[in-house]
């Protein structure tokens, strides 16, 4: 299962309601396409300055390492872990940029896949509207109690026998 955060945007001139249809969901997690093609995964999801500042780093580590003269295999690792970071922090870069553009956190939910996590959402979200001041938080159910479970904590007072 998978952990989504659910980011609603901000309304248009003429909008009285967001169009749910434009909401995001951004699964928590490694994000093996924006480790593998850092720079063109940011650009996809239209972030500028996430991807200014990886520029920047960029060229100011390469620049570093010429500087000191570093192996090639040495410029390679260097290179890969910062592609590994991407990787790890895409989510964050991610929410950093919908937060930026006036975007709304309006929840957090589980599911298999995004599908399931949009339709649970949208179920939830259509019974009760949620507040602003208040994400919705929902995690997959617990499964129903079973009597076949054999407790092994005793009961207060069930061990005394007169």
């Amino acid at each position: 299962m998978a952990a989504y955060t659910v980011h609603e945007p901000p309304l248009k001139r003429y909008e009285a309601e967001t169009d749910p249809e434009r909401f995001v969901f951004v699964r928590d997690g490694f994000s093996f396409w924006a480790f593998l093609f850092g720079p063109l995964w940011m650009l996809r999801h239209r972030m500028w300055l996430v991807l200014l500042g990886y520029v920047a780093v960029v060229v100011a580590i390469e620049l570093a390492l010429h500087v000191l003269d570093v192996p090639a295999p040495v410029s390679v690792a260097v290179g890969l872990l910062l592609g590994l970071l991407i990787g790890v922090e895409a989510p964050t870069l991610r929410r950093f940029t919908l937060a930026r553009r006036k975007w709304t956190n309006v929840g957090v939910i589980v599911g298999d896949d995004v599908e399931s996590a949009e339709r649970r959402f949208f179920d939830a979200w259509t019974r009760s509207e949620p507040t602003r001041s208040s994400p919705m938080v929902l995690a997959p159910r617990a499964a129903a109690a079973s009597s076949d479970v054999v407790e092994l904590f005793p009961e207060p007072g069930a061990g005394a026998q007169r």
